[in-house]
C-alpha cells in the first residue's frame, strides 16, 4: 500500500453526522462515531457529543482538533459562570459562548456544532452554529458531511409536539441513513436526551441499526468477510 499521499498524517476531521430535534418536554441529540484522517478511519466509535454541564450538551462537527478546544474552552467559562450566579447555566448562554468564540476565530476554526439542553427558563432549545459562528435557534437542526441527505427527510418526517419515543427513533433512523449514504459517517449511534430530569445517554451498535438500500450486514472481522464470500471449490 502506498503511504506517501500523506493521509496518514492529515489533520482528524470528523466527516459526521450530528442531529438535534426538540420534542414535547426536552431535546435529543444525536450523532454517529466515525473520525477520520484522509481517506482512513482514524477512530470508528468516537464520541462527538460532548457535555458542557450538567443540563447542556454539545454535538461536534469538522475539525476534531478545533471543536474540542471550542467544548473545552466553553465548559471552562460555564463553570465560572455557574459559580458566579449560584445556578445552573441556560441553554441561550451556552450557545451565546460558542458562537462567541467561532464567530472570533472564524479565520481559523473549521467547525459546525449544534448546541442542546434544558433550562427551567424556556425548556428544551435547539442551536446550530455553523462555520463562520452564526446562532440560529431551530425546532430542529441537522450538520456535518451526512446532513446533505437528511434535508427532504426531515421536512418530510419531522412534526412539532413529539413524544420522547418519537424524537428518540427518528435521530436514529435519521442517523442510520445518513451512514447508509455518506462515505464518512459510520460506526455506532450516541444519543443523549435532556429533559427537567436530566440527561441520558444511549448506544446503538451499528448491528442493531436498520439497513438501508443495499448496505451489508456489519461483520466482527475481515476474515468473516472473505468466509461468508469464498466461492465453491473447482472440482476438476
Amino acid at each position: 500500500m502506498d503511504m506517501s499521499s500523506g493521509d496518514l498524517n492529515a489533520p482528524h476531521s470528523m466527516g459526521t453526522t450530528i442531529i438535534g430535534v426538540t420534542y414535547n418536554g426536552g431535546v435529543v441529540l444525536g450523532a454517529d462515531s466515525r473520525t477520520s484522517t484522509g481517506m482512513y478511519v482514524a477512530n470508528r466509535a468516537s464520541d462527538k457529543i460532548t457535555q458542557l454541564t450538567d443540563n447542556v450538551y454539545i454535538c461536534r462537527s469538522g475539525s476534531a482538533a478545533d471543536s474540542q478546544i471550542v467544548s473545552d474552552y466553553v465548559r471552562y467559562f460555564l463553570h465560572q459562570h455557574t459559580i458566579q450566579l449560584g445556578q445552573p447555566s441556560t441553554v441561550k448562554v451556552a450557545a451565546n459562548l460558542v458562537r462567541l468564540l467561532s464567530y472570533n476565530n472564524k479565520n481559523s476554526l473549521q467547525t459546525g456544532l449544534i448546541v442542546g439542553g434544558w433550562d427551567k427558563y424556556e425548556g428544551g432549545k435547539i442551536y446550530g452554529i455553523p462555520l463562520g459562528g452564526t446562532v440560529l435557534e431551530l425546532p430542529f437542526t441537522i450538520g456535518g458531511s451526512g446532513s446533505s441527505y437528511l434535508y427532504g427527510f426531515f421536512d418530510q418526517v419531522w412534526k412539532e409536539g413529539m413524544t420522547q419515543e418519537e424524537a428518540e427513533k427518528l435521530v436514529v433512523k435519521a442517523v442510520s441513513l445518513a451512514i447508509a449514504r455518506d462515505g464518512a459517517s459510520g460506526g455506532v449511534v450516541r444519543t443523549v436526551t435532556i429533559d427537567k430530569d436530566g440527561a441520558t445517554r444511549k448506544f446503538y451498535p451499528s448491528e442493531t441499526l436498520p439497513l438501508w438500500h443495499e448496505e451489508l450486514e456489519p461483520q466482527e472481522s475481515l476474515l468473516d468477510i472473505l468466509s461468508t464470500a469464498s466461492p465453491e471449490p473447482m472440482i476438476s
